[in-house]
């Protein structure tokens, strides 16, 4: 049960804000696009410090002077991770005409779930490895700290889901469906995070490089996708003011929680 309710959470975050296409009429408004990015960037960068990172390093603390190595190293595998995945899946980005990654037929819809879906891999992922870690008995690790990140990533999910299926609807998509490709856009959440658990076994031993893999590719997602989607053009100031925000929430939950 424990383990459904860390699992699913972050997953509601991304329905609840994709159903905002049900009962809004208007489409999200440019400056609201940029608060909503940055707040979910602020909420990704403060996930991986304080949920990510510094476990990791804790974790490698009988390594002494040298703690550091497992999480640069996994740092950036999972940068790299997500480089290879942004050049092997088509996808199309908000706000962008061209897409990215190898040529296809998909449809520009359905190019724009495969862009949002590639950037939540990394977050259910981060569950996954966290409450692995917890059921491995490692002290550092507590289930109110993996509850404290499923929230803080749920948080920051509202905005993603009305972010895919907002603009959707804008574009002539019915309600309904883009409702559905805002969902979907999010499933792979609670997949990823459910394959990590799964691999328990083999993730423990390397606990460190999983948790600091985690957040490279996190933070990847944030300096890729969602900076850029803040503070570019005009109204850049919202974008920041928000992702500071996001920030001190999530390091609020973290250190309340956790």
């Amino acid at each position: 049960m424990e383990m459904l309710c860390v699992v699913i959470i972050p997953f509601i975050g991304t329905v609840l804000g994709a159903s905002c296409v049900l009962f809004m009429k208007k489409s999200l408004r440019s400056i609201t696009q940029r608060a909503l990015a940055g707040f979910a960037a602020g909420v990704m960068v403060a996930a991986s410090v304080w949920s990510l990172l510094i476990p990791a390093m804790e974790q490698a603390e009988p390594m002494g002077k040298w703690a550091f190595v497992p999480a640069v190293i996994g740092f950036f595998a999972g940068i790299l991770f997500l480089l290879l995945l942004d050049n092997i899946i088509p996808h199309l980005h908000l706000g962008s005409d061209k897409s990215e990654g190898p040529k296809s037929k998909f449809r520009k819809t359905t190019m724009m779930v495969f862009a949002v879906a590639l950037h939540n891999i990394p977050e259910g992922m981060a569950v996954g490895v966290v409450y692995a870690g917890i059921t491995s008995g490692e002290a550092t690790m507590t289930l109110a700290g993996a509850l404290a990140l499923s929230i803080g990533i749920a948080i920051q999910n509202f905005p993603e889901g009305a972010i895919i299926s907002m603009p959707l609807r804008a574009q002539g998509v019915s309600k309904k469906k883009a409702f559905l490709y805002g969902v979907l856009s999010g499933v792979v959440e609670p997949l990823g995070a459910l394959v990590t658990i799964a691999l328990a076994s083999m993730v423990v031993p390397v606990l460190p490089y999983f948790l600091s893999f985690a957040a490279g590719a996190m933070i990847y997602v944030v300096v890729e996708e969602l900076i850029p989607e803040a503070v570019e053009g005009e109204h850049s100031n919202i974008g920041t003011i928000m992702f500071a925000i996001g920030f001190a929430i999530m390091m609020v939950l973290d250190v309340a929680l956790g």
